[in-house]
């Protein structure tokens, strides 16, 4: 699955950064500016967001 992230309802693919989850990891951010985390990492970063850590 494949989100992007567009700003103030304006929403251009290529200049957006997206969440593109995969089953062994999920790549963060915009072109060749990306995060690369294992699906562990991101549950762990998902829990940090929703207990308001983040």
């Amino acid at each position: 699955m494949k989100v992007v992230l567009c700003n103030d309802g304006i929403c251009v693919p290529q200049k957006c950064p997206a969440v593109d989850v995969r089953e062994d990891r999920v790549i963060i951010g915009e072109k060749s500016n990306v995060c690369t985390l294992t699906r562990t990492q991101f549950d762990i970063l998902k829990q940090k967001i929703k207990s308001g850590e983040l």
